[in-house]
């Protein structure tokens, strides 16, 4: 990429689009940043991003074909991030999540095929990978269906580098193991306990504290998705963005009642147990690839990370965004 490039970052509206469009910018690059549509003209995360002449905001549907191709006109490279990301609701809704999430890739590669074969760097998830059956977890792991959510990630994965395969459209698979930060959904662990303590409650319920993940710092995951943008042999090629470290639930939340300074208590609640052939168990990404390809570095660990978080829901402005008593799914 070079500075004066136009970058379409699909799902900008959320988490991680919208920190990955503020690094974007910073970098010098023109952002076109593709935010769901609705009836409010409201931006999601977007709109906690100053103005900035070298941003257009764009509000649409990734599941319109005709759509997708009207917005890649113009554009030399694109980070597709929107999807539907919350596990626990697509054992409610399926079908919605193959809707944008395979058929919305798709429509993306397909548009970036007939506007001149543009560079696409497709979000994939550490979750298809399911629970490991070894570690680290390499790219050469096997993928495990273990929710529709999986599910529909794996097949979106499959569609975008069979457009590699079959009409050598430049994609890049970009899986980012479990990214935490500022602007997460309450739908995340992380931010549902830093809220719900932060709102001065005492007793939360949780379900399975037992799971590793490998945390990656939101910042540090925009900085793998930028390091294989810029970096042309990552193309055709399926890369971790982790850690390579895992940290238990558990202890994950200790860690944050530490930097609280709080004496909250966890229980655990049947409700929020995932099925337990559903549940990931363990996750720990290895990293050796992007470092290799891109000199990647984390820049984070997970205290420094959590401390960061923290003091953004500290401010009460970012704290009302969150229902604390409200189970998200």
């Amino acid at each position: 990429m070079i500075s004066n490039s136009k970058i379409l970052v699909t799902g900008a509206d959320g988490f991680i689009g919208s920190h990955l469009t503020e690094a974007l910018l910073t970098k010098g690059y023109r952002v076109k940043a593709l935010s769901q549509y609705n009836s409010f003209n409201y931006w999601g995360w977007l709109e906690d991003i100053p103005a900035n002449n070298q941003l257009e905001v764009v509000s649409g549907d990734i599941r319109d074909p005709h759509f997708c191709k009207e917005i890649t006109k113009d554009v030399d490279l694109i980070f597709h991030l929107a999807a539907l990301i919350a596990i626990p609701f697509s054992y409610v809704a399926p079908d919605s999540y193959m809707d944008t999430n395979v058929k919305g890739t798709l429509n993306i590669c397909q548009a970036a095929k007939e506007n001149g074969n543009i560079r696409v760097i497709h979000t994939s998830t550490s979750e298809v990978y399911g629970t490991a059956q070894y570690v680290p977890i390499d790219e050469k792991h096997p993928k495990q269906a273990q929710s529709p959510y999986s599910a529909s990630k794996i097949g979106a994965d499959a569609m975008a580098i069979s457009f590699y395969n079959a009409f050598e459209l430049p994609v890049t698979i970009a899986r980012p193991f479990n990214t935490y930060g500022p602007r997460q959904s309450a739908r995340a662990i992380i931010p549902t306990i830093i809220s719900q303590i932060a709102n001065g409650i005492k007793e939360i319920k949780l379900g399975d504290l037992t799971p590793t993940r490998d945390f990656n710092y939101v910042k540090d995951t925009c900085k793998g998705f930028i390091s294989l943008a810029e970096n042309d042999s990552t193309i055709g090629k399926e890369i971790n963005i982790a850690s390579n470290s895992e940290i238990s639930m558990k202890d994950t939340l200790e860690l944050v009642k530490k930097i609280m300074k709080s004496d909250v208590k966890f229980i655990t609640e049947e409700q929020r147990i995932r099925p337990e052939k559903s549940e990931v168990f363990r996750l720990w990404g290895d990293n050796k690839l992007i470092k290799q390809l891109t000199g990647f570095e984390t820049e984070y660990d997970i205290e420094k990370g959590l401390t960061e978080t923290c003091q953004w829901f500290a401010n009460p402005e970012n704290l009302k965004k969150y229902k604390a008593n409200i189970y998200n799914v």
